[in-house]
């Protein structure tokens, strides 16, 4: 009889009754890649949730404070995925955590969840978690995936395992309702401080399904996919679950750098991604498109204007498909080299992916699809789609998913409503109140819907926004910290779909006199002052100082300083002394530019 899936961990048996794979995960080991079967992912994670059982590991009553809570901060491999089968099956929940985390929310996360015990991939994530050990008293142990001197090996835990032990494990994983806890995953809020988004089995197994149908991902045991985006995020998690459950081998990139070379080695048929690594690869080819001379860089150019042009919807005619055969022939079959030669698809999300980005891809034989949706809902609620044709539109995120309600507020606040809209947020009803209100999640993005069919994303509802890479920053306690210095007055943080965070600087004007006289810096304007080398290189020193304070992600990377202070009078501030951030923006917008542009 076929398993009818209602948890996350039903994928693995779903798999070795339907397809089982000998390559079902696989992940570089001293430079070769080594697959773990079907088979093989089950008994690990039987084994491993054994030991766990073992060491007094639970979900006690289900309940969400009742469930014991392990943590995860690792890079993506196979042991990631064994170590959050192995949680669920114990009824246990898995709080997972990205490994460049500063240790200030590392220690608020641990604590705010009670967790028991936590894996770590690395000695250099040891030690971070080793160091924060005396300030979380609920954590007993750490083990590491990396064979490391005199810390415990994830492998003692299978050790543990008996065959009664592992029989328990089938009696709970049984009895698990599929209304229990499967995760915690902690985003930042507004005010920076991370917010626990409970989700349940059913919420991401639902939204597995309805991706699985939507986008549509069909069964597909000779696929195979590259995974680099961070497991501790909704969006990887998700769609790790859709590849599980389709038959689709996952490999695991060594690392950001190396992502390059492990397309050309896997030749996967697709992957996820955000669209400042797409940005990335686009800068790439550019850069070595630059380098070319005579003939071929004409065509080069040729092709990449030709791409910009390209239109999924409207036909540019016979003679533009004529000449895109060429260009598909001539150029764009080496950029599909390049990313081993057979994607059929690859899913953007986290952020806006450029228009223009989307068409020259598109153009040049790599299927791009946009999607959306906050972890909030587990997360997707609208993609683009592969097929039938006619349901992908560049510039929108796609259909909403079958399964999923969609409604506007008056403001034009998108809300959805389903089965995998989340159980709240960890011990805050009160914020849970104010986002879920009658079964609808209010998502804080203000959208429309193009054709009344696709969704557009057009604002953001709170000052919270997301770089192109995907990160969320809450700019408030950048801003907070950075006015410590007596020589910050007024700053804003930018950066919603940027590379990269950077400021707008208004300098305390008085005090900037005084330095500049007492390190013999000569002063004529302030509008001369805020260009003087010598000054720039001390707010530099100044920015750098408070910069290690967050994560690289929230870093500000670039600043421009401000000749004259924001006030009620000139339209910068309210009333009640908050800034205006839509008119800073729309103010000083070239000198925006300016800073990302340089």
């Amino acid at each position: 009889m076929m398993i009818q899936p209602k948890r996350l961990y039903d994928a693995v048996a779903y798999q070795q009754e339907k397809f089982p794979k000998p390559d079902m995960v696989a992940s570089k080991v001293e430079g070769n890649w080594k697959p773990y079967s079907t088979a093989a992912v089950q008994e690990n994670a039987q084994r491993l949730a054994a030991g766990l059982l073992e060491l007094g590991v639970g979900g006690n009553d289900f309940t969400a404070e009742g469930a014991d809570k392990i943590a995860i901060i690792a890079n993506n491999r196979p042991e990631w995925i064994f170590t959050d089968l192995a949680v669920q099956q114990v009824g246990a929940v898995l709080v997972p955590l990205y490994p460049t985390t500063n240790p200030l929310e590392i220690k608020f996360i641990l604590n705010d969840a009670a967790v028991k015990y936590i894996f770590v991939s690395n000695q250099e994530m040891y030690d971070k978690i080793r160091e924060l050990m005396p300030e979380v008293p609920s954590l007993k142990g750490i083990f590491s995936f990396d064979q490391l001197p005199n810390v415990p090996h994830w492998s003692e835990l299978t050790a543990k395992a008996t065959p009664e032990l592992e029989a328990k494990v089938k009696e709970i994983a049984a009895g698990i309702p599929e209304e229990h806890l499967a995760t915690i995953i902690y985003t930042s809020g507004t005010t920076g401080t991370p917010k626990g988004v409970m989700l349940t089995h059913k919420n991401i197994v639902s939204n597995v399904m309805f991706s699985k149908a939507s986008f549509p991902f069909p069964d597909a045991p000779e696929t195979r996919v590259l995974s680099f985006l961070p497991l501790n995020h909704i969006f990887e998690k998700t769609v790790t679950y859709i590849y599980l459950f389709s038959g689709i081998s996952i490999y695991y990139a060594e690392s950001m750098d190396k992502i390059a070379d492990n397309l050309r080695e896997v030749k996967p048929d697709g992957f996820t991604t955000v669209p400042r690594l797409l940005e990335k690869v686009y800068e790439k080819i550019m850069s070595k498109g630059n380098e070319l001379t005579g003939i071929k860089r004409g065509l080069f150019f040729w092709a990449v204007a030709l791409g910009k042009k390209y239109d999924n919807v409207v036909s540019n005619g016979l003679w533009y498909n004529i000449q895109l055969a060429i260009a598909n022939k001539l150029i764009f079959n080496k950029w599909r080299d390049a990313l081993g030669g057979k994607i059929s698809f690859i899913v953007t999300g986290g952020a806006a992916a450029s228009e223009g980005l989307l068409r020259i891809f598109n153009a040049a034989g790599i299927p791009v699809y946009e999607g959306y949706g906050p972890t909030e809902n587990s997360p997707v609620i609208s993609v683009n789609r592969r097929f039938p044709a006619g349901l992908t539109r560049f510039g929108t995120t796609g259909p909403v998913l079958e399964g999923v309600e969609l409604k506007f507020t008056e403001e034009g606040e998108i809300c959805v409503r389903g089965a995998s809209v989340m159980k709240g947020y960890y011990k805050r009803p009160d914020l849970t109140a104010e986002t879920v209100i009658d079964g609808w999640l209010h998502t804080g993005d203000i959208g429309t819907l193009v054709e009344g069919k696709f969704l557009k994303i057009t604002d953001r509802k709170k000052e919270l926004f997301k770089t192109s890479g995907g990160k969320y920053v809450a700019p408030q306690p950048i801003e907070n910290k950075m006015k410590e210095s007596p020589f910050i007055e007024q700053i804003m943080v930018v950066g919603n779909e940027r590379k990269f965070v950077s400021a707008l600087i208004v300098p305390s004007f008085s005090l900037l006199k005084q330095w500049m006289h007492q390190n013999n810096v000569p002063f004529t304007t302030i509008e001369e002052a805020v260009k003087n080398p010598q000054v720039l290189d001390m707010f530099q020193k100044t920015v750098d100082r408070y910069n290690a304070n967050f994560n690289h992600v929230e870093q500000v990377k670039k600043f421009a300083l401000m000749p004259a202070e924001w006030g009620v009078d000139t339209g910068e501030m309210t009333p009640k002394l908050s800034l205006r951030r839509k008119v800073i923006l729309d103010k000083y917008k070239d000198m925006i530019e300016n800073i990302y542009n340089v």
